[in-house]
């Protein structure tokens, strides 16, 4: 259930929830485990993103998104997107000089496009 969430979370052309993933979701936003950060611009969609306090509303939830991100951020790194400094105590992630290359973000898909987004917009904060 918590994988279906994620993905029609961050996957605005799946956005058919059922009512209990609806419900969900309500009870996140109203928990303040999630926010809106963002307005897709090709389809519109509001765009969402955890806040730290997904935590202590919905564990579970928390540790999957964990291993998604890890994962998703592990393989832009094996493609040369990201650099990541291991030798500090809490990983560092930068951008490299092929996600700033239109041509090569092409290459990724709409969701590794969104990462790279994402990642920008947190380097940015």
């Amino acid at each position: 259930m918590m994988k279906k969430i994620l993905k029609r979370m961050f996957n605005p052309e799946n956005k058919n929830m059922n009512n209990e993933e609806q419900q969900i979701m309500d009870y996140l936003i109203l928990n303040n485990a999630v926010e809106v950060v963002a307005v897709d611009n090709k389809t519109g969609e509001l765009l969402y993103s955890f806040t730290p306090k997904l935590k202590e509303v919905m564990p579970d939830l928390y540790e999957e998104h964990i291993n998604s991100v890890n994962s998703e951020i592990l393989s832009l790194w094996e493609r040369g997107y990201v650099n990541i400094d291991f030798l500090l105590d809490e990983p560092k992630i930068t951008l490299s000089q092929k996600s700033l290359h239109r041509k090569e973000l092409e290459k990724l898909t709409p969701d590794e496009q969104w990462s790279i987004n994402e990642i920008k917009r947190l380097l940015r904060d």
